[in-house]
């Protein structure tokens, strides 16, 4: 075989490798985003697992409050089931459900003896804990994200990733920043 045929043959080999590399980096990022938007879900979950036990303590002082827990018990159904439909939707129902909670709070400071329940002190803790967990499973999906549109938009990925069906994701983005950006205040 003349040498232009080994060259030709080392051109395509080398042009496969590229094609082959471009496409497991989208592969890549996308399970990525895909892992850290299921790590949101999951502390999602955690969270309104734990938000019932919380209900359950203020309500035997708050008898009253009936209002304030159903309020806390739809917003808690609302981000269960957006989760499920994606970052936008999550988003708009953990703004709703971070003014139940705060109502929620707000009950609970009217009673000094809930406050001094060490159950109730522990669901506190707990529900911190998880606000933090849920916040960095957040920036985690949010830099998978940007990882996986930077990719998406960029030469010659851009090329293969629409030949491929590989999207842009979304970014999870609450719509009331200023209230989510730190865990609820609970001054008990």
């Amino acid at each position: 075989m003349p040498t232009w045929g080994w060259i030709i043959i080392a051109i395509v080999v080398v042009i496969i490798f590229v094609i082959v590399g471009i496409y497991n980096g989208l592969v890549k990022l996308k399970v990525r985003v895909d892992e850290a938007w299921s790590d949101i879900t999951v502390q999602l979950k955690r969270r309104a697992d734990l938000i019932p036990n919380l209900v359950e303590s203020v309500k035997g002082y708050a008898k009253h409050e009936k209002e304030v827990f159903e309020n806390v018990a739809a917003a808690r159904a609302a981000v269960m089931a957006a989760a499920k439909e994606g970052p936008a939707a999550t988003a708009k129902a953990e703004n709703q459900f971070e003014g139940a909670l705060k109502t929620l709070f707000a009950v609970a400071e009217n009673y000094p003896q809930l406050k001094a329940n060490e159950n109730f002190l522990q669901l506190q803790q707990e529900i911190t804990d998880t606000e933090d967990k849920v916040q960095a499973s957040r920036r985690f999906y949010n830099g998978g994200v940007r990882e996986l549109n930077t990719k998406i938009q960029t030469f010659p990925s851009n090329i293969f990733a629409s030949i491929f069906g590989f999207t842009k994701r979304e970014f999870f983005e609450v719509a009331d920043r200023a209230a989510i950006e730190e865990a609820p205040k609970v001054n008990f």
